[in-house]
């Protein structure tokens, strides 16, 4: 019999979708909290009920693990519909490096990070992969909203915010380590190379060295577009998975952002060396650079997460619209209906996301000794209504909207719709000032 023990949180009701590997879902679930971890899972109406300093009625709502934002630039938040339907090369070097040039101040990363992360509560994100610059900024952020993250400074070789003169990026990026290095355990600080178009072969050597040193992930964008994979090809003479394989850093700590163009050759490489990606396929969409081979990569055994990318490309950073677009986009692209099953995206938006960053022994699935971040998703509204199979109601019904309660490490975050600390209306109140410095009009 169970003892008079007392539980911070108990979550009781509903539908509970654990993502461990062969869980069916549980039905009028009971999941008991102490501090930041999970110390039970299982029916509610096993055994007696514990007492708790707080309990979550969970009554027809779905409850997840946390979503993991698998490649974002929190910032971008501040370009969102700036300049929109233009071929990738010329939105970005003719639209978003000079807008960042001009406008990326300290102030802006900070207010900008803070609504993205706001936005991805909101919509059921609790850890987010993020790579930008001025990334001290962006660590204050995260922390004032209480996410977990991987934060990474912004590696290029050309004139960037925070980073004026490209020949001492190395030496920035080295110093945003050092820095927050144990700061928290919900955040670690990383490096994200910009591309391997612009970034030398110095560059990127140096780059996975101090993250080796510090046993930190480093991120890139990899084969993107096609006019990148024949850039670096001709550069090179080697397509863009070999060349990194070549410079030695084509290895398990690498996140490879879009992998869009990797023929099978460089698909079996990235598999055999043990690469993880992230796949975004909205931006991907809007941006019209292609459709990653994500079936075959999964068949391959590559890990994969889910990932919005910015603002500026996608506009949104909602998780759950992310995944319908991806389990979609999968059917679209092999014409097979099969393709991409709504199981297999909530997957990758989970424990793929938690694998990705290395951190899958503590998020990813609800199960005893995990962290406690958990999403409870309102079932209620006309458009979840029947409720036949919880996996495809997620995947291809719910969006952020329907997003009631996030609880990230124990702490509850968004309770009934509303944030508990973040004082959302100061942090719109502070972008909407700076947009219109960025657009007086």
């Amino acid at each position: 019999m169970r003892g008079k023990r007392r539980y911070d949180l108990i979550i009781e009701g509903g539908i509970l979708l654990s993502m461990v590997e062969d869980q069916e879902p549980i039905r009028d679930a009971r999941v008991l909290i102490s501090g930041d971890t999970i110390k039970e899972v299982g029916n509610r109406h096993t055994g007696r009920r514990p007492e708790a300093k707080e309990t979550i009625n969970a009554e027809g709502t779905i409850i997840v693990p946390g979503l993991i934002n698998s490649h974002a630039h929190s910032p971008m938040t501040i370009f969102r519909g700036l300049a929109d339907d233009l071929p990738l090369k010329r939105w970005l070097f003719d639209h978003i490096f000079p807008a960042e040039t001009k406008y990326m101040q300290p102030d802006t990363v900070y207010w900008a990070s803070l609504l993205a992360c706001a936005e991805m509560i909101a919509s059921g994100t609790t850890t987010v992969v993020d790579g930008y610059f001025l990334a001290n900024e962006v660590v204050k952020a995260v922390h004032t909203a209480g996410m977990r993250a991987l934060v990474a400074q912004g590696v290029i070789d050309f004139p960037a915010p925070g980073v004026p003169d490209p020949t001492k990026n190395i030496d920035v990026a080295l110093g945003f380590i050092e820095r927050w290095k144990g700061f928290s355990d919900l955040i670690t600080p990383g490096l994200f190379c910009h591309s391997p178009l612009t970034c030398s072969e110095e560059t990127l050597r140096n780059s996975w060295k101090i993250s080796q040193r510090f046993g930190v992930p480093l991120q890139i964008h990899l084969s993107e577009t096609k006019e990148e994979v024949m850039e670096i090809a001709q550069r090179t003479g080697s397509r863009p998975a070999f060349y990194l394989d070549d410079l030695g850093i084509l290895q398990s700590g690498l996140i490879a952002a879009h992998a869009i163009h990797l023929n099978r050759e460089e698909i079996g490489l990235v598999a055999e060396r043990g690469v993880k990606v992230a796949h975004c396929p909205e931006s991907s969409m809007k941006l019209a650079t292609g459709i990653a081979a994500v079936d075959i990569m999964l068949k391959k055994g590559i890990t994969v997460g889910l990932g919005t990318d910015g603002c500026a490309s996608n506009n949104n950073l909602d998780l759950l619209a992310e995944m319908d677009a991806a389990a979609k986009l999968g059917k679209y692209a092999n014409l097979d209906p099969t393709a991409l099953d709504a199981h297999t995206v909530l997957v990758m938006a989970t424990r793929g996301g938690a694998e990705l960053m290395g951190i899958e022994d503590a998020v990813g699935t609800i199960e005893v000794g995990k962290k406690a971040d958990i999403v409870i998703v309102d079932a209620g509204a006309p458009h979840m209504i029947p409720l036949y199979h919880p996996f495809s109601q997620i995947v291809y019904s719910a969006t952020g909207g329907d997003v009631r309660d996030v609880i990230v490490n124990g702490t509850i975050l968004y309770r009934d719709r509303q944030f508990t600390a973040l004082d959302v209306d100061a942090v719109k109140g502070q972008v909407r000032r700076i947009a219109r410095m960025i657009r007086p009009d």
